[in-house]
């Protein structure tokens, strides 16, 4: 059985990571979702809220099992057996942080290699951070995120 694993911090998803998901599936037989919880990171959802969203938007890929994960990714591939960690690329400057993160954990782990998938080009331009940025100012997002994220991100930026 191949293993594979999206790790990420997914704060919210959106469908640029859902394009790479579904992509990606159809690459393993299971494919481990890893939402890391980084305590040093100031994150919109708590990991939990973050693991029950993505399994609310995959919940119709049934190799996907969404999980979350604290420390070195290079160890959460060893505990879940992983064969390779699937990233995702929007432009060039993402490889060249990307390429850094990939050597570093194949000299951790060097069982593992990390495959590149590329953004459909209708996502290159998405990101979390700009997704939740139009969220606190109200704007819409439901272009950007399923509707479940949309209406949750709708709910935070209110409470603030």
């Amino acid at each position: 059985m191949k293993i594979g694993v999206y790790p990420g911090s997914f704060d919210p998803v959106t469908f640029g990571h859902l394009d790479i998901i579904e992509r990606s599936a159809k690459l393993f037989d299971k494919l481990y979702i890893g939402v890391l919880n980084n305590s040093a990171k100031k994150s919109m959802f708590t990991a939990e809220e973050r693991v029950e969203l993505i399994r609310e938007v995959t919940k119709d890929i049934t190799n996907v099992v969404v999980d979350s994960f604290d420390g070195l990714l290079a160890e959460y591939v060893e505990v879940i057996g992983a064969d390779a960690i699937v990233r995702g690329l929007r432009a060039v400057t993402d490889f060249e942080y990307e390429i850094q993160i990939a050597q570093m954990n194949h000299a951790l782990n060097p069982r593992v290699d990390t495959i590149y998938l590329t953004t459909s080009t209708q996502y290159a331009y998405l990101s979390s951070s700009i997704v939740k940025e139009i969220a606190m100012y109200h704007g819409d997002v439901t272009k950007f995120v399923p509707e479940a994220v949309a209406y949750k991100l709708k709910e935070k930026a209110n409470k603030r």
